[in-house]
């Protein structure tokens, strides 16, 4: 089994930045594919950046070029940096894991597709 834990939400100006941090506890080296979703009030959850067991990355056209996901394989950590927040960006972050094996670890992949999910930290920007 797996754990993921968020942190590191808050509330910012826009404009402003922030880094998110998901701890992976329980069997983590066994996880393939991690990422960060979010939903906004009213809205579906979405991907926002999905990173693979090779540390090759992908985003969501919103947030490509000021958002940046990372992770340290030592520390079970998985980062996402996010600069030059906008009130679009406002919502619940998630933390997600996989342990299966998927062909393609990529923002394309759905909510199904990880099987670990984090309670989620609030990310709230103000205009």
């Amino acid at each position: 089994q797996v754990q993921v834990e968020e942190s590191g939400g808050g509330s910012v100006q826009a404009g402003g930045s922030l880094r998110l941090y998901c701890a992976a506890s329980g069997d983590a080296r066994s996880i393939r594919c991690m990422g960060w979703f979010r939903q906004a009030p009213g809205k579906v959850r979405e991907a926002v950046a999905i990173i693979d067991a090779d540390g090759d990355s992908s985003y969501a056209d919103s947030v490509k070029g000021r958002f940046t996901i990372s992770k340290d394989i030592a520390k079970n950590t998985l980062y996402l940096e996010m600069n030059n927040l906008e009130p679009e960006d406002t919502a619940m972050y998630y933390c997600v894991a996989s342990r299966v094996y998927l062909v393609w670890c990529h923002i394309s992949l759905g909510e199904t597709d990880f099987g670990y999910w984090g309670q989620g930290t609030q990310v709230s920007v103000s205009s």
